[in-house]
């Protein structure tokens, strides 16, 4: 006999709530998400569809044992089928979308049609989604000028580590990530190194270490040729290109790893230019250092920025996400 509310929280307990309420009253849906951080990206995508009939509420599976993450979203609530047009799941890919129902959590993510997923690996692929880096960069340093391509160099590190990818998505596809994990993984698809005035070096070193680990793994798994190229097919049918395989890598690690260092180089590089023109200005001494004191308390940090990023509103995954909540929307309320 269940005796927490939690055990009686589902679907069904919010619709009771919502007919209790005037006819003339806003029908609430809650939206449970993995992390805090999902709140902030999860609301950007509901606000869209809030109106006069109705609202979202987004918030963590659980105020009193304070569990988080996939799983706890996936098992508190989708047991027993819980969730409904009152109460959705929306959680983070990860591998899940690309695997295709391969596992009983894949198969839950894809199934279900109050579960909403991000298409890319995580929330965190789409805040360095790269034809918005440029203006997060703005807001870090207050300087427009673009002294690097991210769009291009994200184009060639992707298509560096799209044929190690695909050994990726296909050992997790038929139990073998034991011997090639996505740490593994993540390890190889470190560009390190970075330089901004000579990114190529990096994006080089990059493709040695993926060839060497191709190599290796071709001997590891010599009659996987046939698996490998139809695994290759499938997720590009299921939008991965060798030009987007960032979106699709481990979302902290792209962030924490490869953007982060990345564009604390660019803007240290926007900064140190912006201070030079305000130091050989001619002005007086006590205005210039007014001004670079002002400058310097304005601006941001880079991660903070990164966080509240929304430029990826454009990317194609992000648009198919919309796509299938207005789906539910139209079908279910």
């Amino acid at each position: 006999m269940p005796n927490r509310l939690r055990d009686n929280l589902n679907s069904k307990y919010f619709e009771a709530a919502n007919a209790l309420t005037s006819k003339k009253a806003r029908r609430r849906i809650v939206a449970y998400v993995e992390s805090y951080d999902d709140i902030y990206f999860w609301r950007t995508v509901l606000s869209d569809f809030e109106n006069d009939k109705r609202y979202f509420e987004v918030m963590l599976p659980s105020k009193i044992n304070l569990t988080r993450g996939k799983k706890s979203v996936l098992m508190n609530f989708l047991e027993g089928e819980p969730l409904g047009r009152d109460m959705i799941a929306c959680v983070d890919a990860d591998y899940d979308y690309l695997i295709q129902g391969r596992t009983h959590q894949s198969r839950r993510v894809l199934e279900s049609p109050y579960v909403f997923h991000t298409y890319v690996y995580a929330i965190e692929n789409y805040q360095c989604y790269a034809p918005s880096l440029h203006n997060v960069c703005v807001s870090v340093t207050l300087n427009d000028h673009r002294i690097f391509d991210f769009r291009d160099y994200f184009l060639q590190f992707s298509e560096a580590i799209f044929p190690l990818f695909v050994w990726s998505i296909m050992v997790y596809r038929n139990g073998n990530y034991p011997r090639f994990s996505i740490t593994d993984f993540c390890r190889i698809a470190d560009p390190g190194g970075f330089s901004v005035q000579n990114p190529a070096t990096s994006i080089n070193k990059l493709k040695h270490k993926v060839r060497t680990k191709v190599n290796e793994l071709q001997r590891l798994f010599p009659d996987a040729k046939d698996e490998y190229l139809q695994t290759k097919d499938d997720i590009r049918a299921l939008g991965v290109t060798p030009q987007t395989t960032y979106l699709y890598i481990q979302g902290h690690h792209l962030f924490d790893t490869v953007v982060s260092p990345m564009l604390s180089k660019v803007c240290n590089q926007l900064r140190q230019e912006r201070q030079n023109e305000i130091y050989h200005a001619v002005a007086h001494r006590t205005q210039k250092r007014n001004e670079m004191s002002c400058y310097e308390n304005s601006l941001q940090d880079i991660k903070s920025m990164l966080k509240k990023n929304t430029g990826y509103m454009s990317c194609e995954q992000f648009q198919r996400l919309q796509s299938d909540i207005r789906q539910y929307l139209d079908e279910r309320l």
